[in-house]
């Protein structure tokens, strides 16, 4: 069956919680203080492919908190997915892979995150939501910029 006749499947294989990390170096003495935190968030996701068709997807959300200069608490969460993506072109599976994958598996992250907080004794951390659509926006900005090598 040729590529174009080929119908278009987007599917959910499998979510699952790659990698968590919860430190709170500072404790117990931090939780003696007024807690007035600094929250820092880096977010990256990675896509590679593992056969014809089928994807894994990975964001990594690490939050860091600091009151002054010492680290109240760091979280790191990679929360990965497997894709099916067959029947789309090379740039809607891109797009597929920047944006709706990320979107599927950011609300899972966020609720881990959120969770390991609040098990570590500070108050309730629930991020932010992300666009993925503008940051995969920009990304291909930057690659249409980028000098040709």
């Amino acid at each position: 069956m040729s590529e174009e006749n080929q119908e278009k499947q987007f599917a959910i294989q499998k979510v699952y919680t790659r990698n968590v990390s919860f430190e709170a170096p500072n404790s117990p003495e931090v939780f003696t203080q007024d807690f007035q935190p600094q929250l820092d968030v880096d977010l990256n996701v990675e896509s590679r492919s593992l056969e014809e068709g089928v994807f894994h997807v990975v964001v990594r959300v690490t939050a860091t908190t600091k009151m002054d200069d010492k680290t109240a608490f760091l979280c790191e969460v990679e929360q990965a997915g497997i894709f099916t993506l067959t029947g789309f072109d090379e740039g809607e599976t891109n797009y597929l892979l920047g944006v709706q994958c990320p979107n599927t598996l950011f609300p899972y992250a966020r609720e881990t995150v959120s969770d390991l907080v609040t098990r570590g004794g500070f108050p309730q951390l629930l991020l932010e939501p992300v666009n993925f659509e503008g940051i995969y926006a920009d990304h291909l900005q930057q690659q249409a910029e980028a000098p040709k090598q």
